[in-house]
């Protein structure tokens, strides 16, 4: 379970977004929304998993009418889990590319770059030569005296030119090479959308690959994935340590964090920000997504539950704000390098780890064992969300038709292999518009609605008294009767569905 909260949301998808929402004074929504909203319904969520033993659908025979609820939540989940792979399968890619002496998006001399790359202009300065408006590459002496003037190129005397207040011409369009390369090697994007273009195949088989280890780790249920997610689920906590003790040595750390953690009052007045913080909650938490509900169901009846409802969502906000240091380390270190303010180097979603952070390990020494240390890590996360979702579907699948259970590596196999077959519009040449559609819309606005409606559904159709009385049953009277036990109760009936609404 701590392997399916701590995912990528919290070192790929935090760090911007609270950069974007105000920075530091992000972290008030945040944390308000983590103790009124994040605790209560991963409390509430693990004691219907464990409880009732059963998926996310059939747990909710509870209340009958609000079944649809977890239907919405299992589609969400599978339609993300497609999603999350098309990144895993990123992370694969760039592994496989890192394993040279020599990182390919490290110079613009490859047949993917463009006139625009950013080091050409430098290329050619060091040659004794400038770029010209169509990005060709010449020698003064082949330029006519109108075209000198033009580039501010002066003759000092035969064969010897002035470059002093030469200027790019195309600096307003340059790109970093580490852009291009993901835009033009990586994903080979089409102009739009509806421009489908062939299938990039070496993604085609990074996806396989992903879905052939999903599929290995679950085909004996949780009890494979269990062993697997030991490594998953600490690899990453390992490799932020080591980002974060070399991200503190390197110079210009103090300016990313600053830019990182500096609070922007004014933006807490927009609702919006709220909303963000909500969803980055339930992204990073994983509650209203069926996943809790369905590893909880594999718990002793007698599990301690609150215990990991307390762990579990402090440990990821936890790691999602200590991503967000050394991640931004990094970030301030390539701005000092490359002499630029730190927000010219922060790019958003995919860009941040695709862009953004490759083009710091061209910066530092033994770049290629960074490179793969990153993406190491960010496949571990990656994979552990898609294990529970994967499970989540087919927990579900298993559940509505009994008769399956004994045939449930089956299910897992059909499953991996349907999601493999959606997953293939995500890598042709239009895929990174329709893995963009599907990030914004899949799964956002209605995980809030889904948490209203499992607060609405447990404590006035269910009964507050009824479930809590289901609690006792886990946990025992000790437990229940202690009056801070109405402090869940009252968030789960009033205080949570409010303030999400």
């Amino acid at each position: 379970m701590l392997g399916y909260a701590v995912g990528l949301g919290n070192v790929w998808r935090f760090p911007y977004v609270t950069y974007e929402s105000g920075g530091g004074a992000f972290l008030v929504p945040y944390f308000i929304m983590l103790f009124l909203a994040g605790f209560p319904l991963y409390f509430m969520e693990e004691c219907i998993g464990q409880y009732a033993s059963l998926g996310a659908i059939q747990a909710w025979d509870s209340v009958p009418a609000l079944r649809g609820v977890a239907i919405g939540m299992v589609i969400a989940n599978a339609l993300t889990s497609i999603t999350y792979a098309v990144v895993i399968t990123y992370c694969l890619f760039y592994i496989f590319a890192s394993l040279t002496t020599y990182l390919p998006w490290s110079d613009c001399d490859n047949y993917w770059n463009t006139v625009y790359c950013a080091t050409l202009a430098n290329q050619c300065l060091n040659q004794s030569s400038i770029v010209i408006n169509n990005g060709s590459c010449y020698h003064p002496s082949e330029l006519n005296p109108a075209e000198l003037e033009n580039y501010d190129v002066t003759e000092t005397s035969p064969g010897v030119y002035d470059l002093t207040n030469y200027s790019d011409p195309l600096a307003d369009q340059r790109v970093s090479a580490s852009e291009e390369y993901w835009t033009h090697r990586v994903r080979r994007e089409s102009p739009s959308i509806n421009e489908t273009g062939g299938i990039v195949w070496e993604l085609a088989g990074c996806l396989f690959l992903t879905y052939l280890i999903v599929f290995l780790s679950l085909c004996k249920g949780i009890k494979s994935s269990g062993k697997v997610v030991y490594f998953t689920a600490t690899f990453p906590y390992i490799v932020l340590i080591i980002l974060f003790c070399l991200g503190m040595t390197l110079p210009g750390h103090q300016e990313g964090i600053s830019f990182f953690i500096t609070p922007k009052w004014e933006l807490l007045s927009d609702a919006r920000i709220w909303m963000t913080a909500a969803v980055q909650i339930f992204y990073s938490v994983g509650v209203a997504w069926g996943g809790i509900v369905t590893l909880s169901s594999y718990n002793k009846f007698h599990n301690n539950s609150l215990w990991d409802a307390i762990l579990i969502p402090f440990a990821n906000c936890v790691t999602s704000v200590f991503s967000g240091f050394a991640i931004f380390s990094l970030v301030g270190f390539m701005a000092h390098e490359l002499d630029q303010p730190v927000e010219s180097v922060v790019a958003e979603g995919y860009g941040l780890a695709f862009i953004a952070y490759p083009e710091a390990f061209n910066l530092l020494p033994a770049s290629s064992v960074w490179s793969v240390l990153f993406f190491l890590m960010l496949l571990t996360l990656g994979l552990d969300t898609s294990f529970a979702g994967m499970e989540t579907t087919v927990t579900a699948i298993v559940d509505q038709f009994p008769h399956l259970r004994k045939r449930k590596i089956y299910v897992t196999a059909a499953s991996c292999s349907v999601s493999f077959l959606f997953g293939l519009l995500y890598v042709t040449e239009a895929g990174p518009y329709w893995a963009n559609l599907m990030d914004q819309s899949a799964a956002g606005f209605q995980i809030l609605m889904f948490a209203i409606l499992e607060c609405v559904g447990i404590s006035w159709q269910y009964g507050l008294l009824r479930f809590k009385n289901d609690i006792r049953a886990m946990l025992g009277d000790n437990f229940v009767d202690n009056p801070a036990v109405w402090v869940y109760l009252i968030c789960w009936s009033i205080v949570t569905p409010a303030l999400i609404s």
